[in-house]
């Protein structure tokens, strides 16, 4: 069943979405500063690169972010069961199945075939509720793509925006923060389209990420692993193909689009440019960058910056294309 906005939301309608902002916002922040140093405790941490001293940082707080994403709607059901349309549930499993496989690649290296394939899969729950195969493309119009759009473009759209924001990261906050700015674009363009009850989820999502992402900000207490990356990219992927926003995600996802074309270019020539994961910090605070093929590393390869300057470049960035995607159609 698909719900509308109601023609004049009223007051109880505004409530009822800052309930689902706010309480898995006030989840997060009280049971992050308790679980943080559990998580070194039990030898779950891993290095900060881009500190000159040894710091070490607890990992996987994507994991901590989904549960308490999931736990606040389940919670939520008992006060507004009525309004969270199925498609709600069907795509926290889809979520769930990206997650598992974050989880997975951090134990064991499947390979790229089978990565693609479970992947594609796991977004193929997602395909009976797609409501329209028609695309408004800029200056052509409206085309229909029919069974290509379902097999084709929903399963691999899914995916594919989860390895981009899993690969637009490194920095304190970037990857969070980047996926912040994405999901409270698109909850709100999906708000004025009328059918937010279908994205309730989102909503609560957006609400456990920024109190998370208090906690990844620079200077980082907890980075947020695979897990988080996948299961945070999978959703942002999720709400664009169930929304029908194929084209407008797109223009919003440019800047991790170019990123994963810098890469491609960085791997075919690694020769002259060597893999590197990690640049490091000056004494002045600033971070020196082994090359300018990857999208963080641009600016801090031509200018001095640090670490935090960095990051906000990048949102910065992303907050351009995302306001064009949103007065976007489709």
């Amino acid at each position: 069943m698909v719900f509308s906005l109601p023609p004049t939301p009223d007051d109880y309608f505004y409530v009822m979405l800052i309930v689902f902002f706010l309480v898995p916002f006030l989840f997060m922040m009280m049971v992050m500063p308790s679980i943080i140093p559990k998580l070194k405790e039990k030898g779950h941490y891993v290095r900060d690169m881009y500190k000159k001293t040894l710091t070490e940082v607890p990992v996987n707080g994507g994991l901590i972010l989904l549960l308490f994403t999931i736990f606040s709607l389940s919670v939520l059901t008992l006060f507004y069961g009525k309004v969270i349309t199925p498609i709600n549930f069907t795509i926290i499993v889809v979520v769930v199945l990206f997650a598992l496989y974050g989880l997975l690649d951090d134990m064991v290296n499947i390979g790229r075939a089978a990565k693609l394939i479970l992947l594609y899969y796991c977004a193929y729950p997602l395909i009976p509720f797609i409501t329209s195969t028609v695309l408004i493309f800029p200056l052509f119009g409206e085309v229909d793509l029919s069974i290509f759009y379902l097999q084709i473009i929903i399963p691999t759209y899914v995916p594919v925006v989860a390895n981009l924001v899993n690969m637009h990261s490194g920095f304190n906050g970037l990857a969070p923060g980047l996926s912040l700015i994405l999901l409270s674009t698109l909850v709100l363009k999906t708000l004025m389209s009328g059918t937010i009850y279908n994205a309730l989820f989102f909503v609560c999502l957006t609400g456990a990420l920024l109190a998370y992402f208090w906690f990844e900000n620079y200077p980082a207490r907890i980075l947020w692993g695979n897990i988080g990356a996948l299961s945070v990219g999978a959703a942002i992927g999720a709400l664009i193909v169930t929304q029908g926003f194929i084209i407008s995600g797109f223009v919003m996802l440019i800047p991790h689009t170019v990123n994963f074309l810098m890469y491609i270019y960085w791997r075919l020539n690694q020769r002259k440019y060597p893999m590197v994961k990690f640049g490091r910090e000056r004494d002045d605070g600033t971070i020196e960058v082994p090359n300018p093929l990857t999208l963080k590393w641009v600016l801090p390869y031509y200018f001095r910056m640090t670490e935090r300057q960095g990051a906000f470049a990048m949102y910065g960035l992303t907050a351009v294309f995302c306001a064009i995607g949103f007065y976007m159609p489709g």
